[in-house]
């Protein structure tokens, strides 16, 4: 009997997170019906798990979804078992899917129709937080799909998307000769995948619905301005050699500071984490001279805290708005306000 290579394979590295393994994974089942089974394989990889990981797998396959189980014998840390699960994938392409992050209703079919015909190499969608209930807090749809035949343009547009291990289907055809145990050590394995897959396609598209619901700040352990400037800098000038113009790389790191900095500062500076000094050194070493750095993201970090808020918080706002997800933030208030109210 030949085994048929399946279109996508759904990875999920986890660890000690079994509850929302669970929401994940009956998502996914709920996802599953209607569409043709072998076109998908879904894997989870255990991080030598001590909760309930191991009940919540099983009791996932008794109900039918066809998902395949690999356990270590110790915790390979978080990088390393996401290489692994892009290693073990068969399928043409690779989700690495955050155990706590879900489709939409009906996005696992929407993202295969696009698989099917198209010889992509990345295939980004849209995200958005959730803190509860991820269909209450949907932002809605609309939005656009864009092809485009130019990696550096594509990389541009989908800008901290890129870092989102939920966000990216990836072509592994393109990457045939790849171990991504190589890519180890700066919290970015997807990073270089993205990267090596979108360069090497001829096209890549951008699905600007919001198909993947993330729970909210239900991640960290790192530094985060030592993993998104200082580290994912030297990642994206080492691909230079690869094709990547400096143009794209500036483009890129334009989206980064108008749309994803500019929240995580505000967040930095109202929970009062990390070293302000520390932080403001590495965006200088990445950014110094750069006006849009200057003018939109230094205040942030050199004013007095309340002052830095209010600025924070107005960069927040202007950036999401350029960046389409002004609708996004208001379903986000909206939420609060009703959490609120009724909480």
């Amino acid at each position: 009997m030949i085994e048929t290579t399946p279109l996508l394979t759904v990875a999920i590295p986890t660890w000690n997170r079994s509850p929302f393994l669970e929401a994940t994974l009956e998502q996914i089942h709920r996802e599953m019906a209607g569409i043709i089974q072998s076109s998908v394989e879904v894997l989870v990889s255990d991080n030598c798990s001590s909760d309930r990981t191991l009940e919540v797998v099983k009791r996932a396959q008794e109900l039918g979804l066809n998902l395949k189980y690999f356990r270590n014998a110790e915790n390979i840390g978080s990088d390393a078992n996401i290489a692994q699960c892009f290693n073990l994938a068969r399928g043409k392409y690779v989700l690495v899917l955050g155990d706590d992050d879900l489709f939409v209703d009906c996005a696992l079919k929407l993202l295969l129709e696009r698989l099917a015909p198209g010889e992509y190499g990345v295939v980004c969608m849209k995200p958005y937080g959730f803190d509860t209930d991820f269909r209450l807090e949907y932002p809605g749809s609309g939005g656009h799909e864009k092809i485009f035949y130019d990696a550096g343009e594509f990389l541009a547009a989908i800008g901290q998307l890129l870092t989102l291990i939920s966000s990216c289907a990836i072509n592994k055809n393109l990457l045939p000769e790849v171990d991504a145990r190589q890519f180890c050590g700066d919290n970015l394995v997807q990073v270089h995948l993205v990267l090596r897959a979108a360069l090497a396609a001829n096209k890549n598209i951008f699905i600007d619905h919001y198909l993947i619901g993330c729970k909210r700040n239900n991640s960290g352990g790192y530094d985060f301005s030592e993993v998104f400037v200082t580290y994912l800098g030297t990642v994206l000038d080492s691909y230079m050699s690869l094709g990547l113009t400096e143009n794209a790389i500036q483009a890129i790191e334009r989206r980064l500071m108008l749309s994803y900095y500019p929240f995580n500062l505000l967040r930095q500076r109202l929970n009062r984490s990390g070293d302000i000094k520390s932080t403001l050194a590495r965006f200088e070493g990445r950014f110094r001279g750069r006006f849009m750095f200057r003018i939109f993201l230094a205040p942030v970090l050199y004013l007095p805290r309340p002052l830095a808020i209010i600025w924070g918080g107005a960069a927040t706002l202007i950036g999401r708005t350029l960046n389409g997800e002004f609708r996004r933030g208001i379903v986000f208030i909206w939420h609060r306000i009703r959490m609120a109210l009724f909480h």
